[in-house]
């Protein structure tokens, strides 16, 4: 990726305060020319205040909207501010900012670049109806973007030009919308989308958002989501690209 490009890293983060300073000084360390946006989603703990003492521009939703929502604010914050691409990393610690540059190198060929997490690189493992489903999803957004792809519903993706013009406009506000929705409207509206093999960290703190139940359900509703974005005409967001 060329340097004439402006990055955002873009983090959502809900109640991360024992972790989201970490990231961004990660972040500082290997991206010290890209910004860097935290999006508080409604946190009730401290990380706001942790997150502005860290450095970082911090935007605060009035409560909780899931990743989606504040993926959506951050694609509308850096189409006004002036950036061209943006990172998305979750601010727990489990995506290593040392991966960006890897993810950017792959935008030269594509419009999005995911850090894939059952690629070939680190130990992370799903198991059980979980793992099923993930790669139903997987396979299925594979024919939508015509290449492989093996991890669909990870968070940690960069967007190109294109993409970041895209998304500012069509982005799934839902709760963890940001994965296989807004890649399957992406993939239908001709953009190109690769990935990178990655490793997952541990949490560097906090609580998960998902336990097994929560996992199901959003799987579930993952596979809704990607019926009804199939059912609807490319047409409808092409005019987006123009």
């Amino acid at each position: 990726m060329s340097l004439k490009h402006r990055v955002l890293i873009v983090m959502p983060a809900f109640n991360e305060q024992e972790s989201i300073a970490g990231v961004i000084a990660e972040v500082r360390q290997h991206l010290p020319e890209a910004g860097c946006l935290v999006v508080d989603d409604g946190s009730t703990d401290a990380t706001v205040d942790v997150a502005r003492r860290a450095g970082a521009t911090v935007a605060s939703l009035p409560f909780n909207l899931g990743v989606g929502g504040a993926m959506r604010f951050g694609f509308m914050f850096a189409l006004e501010r002036g950036y061209d691409v943006v990172v998305q990393i979750d601010s727990d610690g489990q995506h290593n900012p040392a991966d960006v540059p890897r993810l950017l190198a792959e935008l030269d060929s594509a419009d999005i670049v995911i850090g894939a997490r059952f690629a070939g690189e680190g130990d992370y493992v799903a198991r059980g109806p979980r793992r099923w489903a993930m790669s139903l999803l997987s396979a299925t957004l594979s024919r939508t973007a015509r290449t492989r792809l093996t991890d669909t519903t990870s968070g940690f993706k960069a967007s190109g030009p294109r993409a970041v013009r895209f998304f500012s406009v069509h982005y799934p506000a839902e709760y963890l919308g940001d994965t296989i929705e807004s890649l399957t409207l992406a993939a239908r509206a001709g953009l190109v989308v690769r990935q990178v093999p990655v490793a997952m960290r541990e949490r560097a703190g906090g609580v998960p958002s998902h336990d097994p139940v929560k996992s199901a359900i959003y799987l579930a509703r993952a596979g809704i989501a990607l019926v009804f974005a199939h059912t609807r005409s490319a047409a409808s967001f092409r005019s987006a690209m123009s």
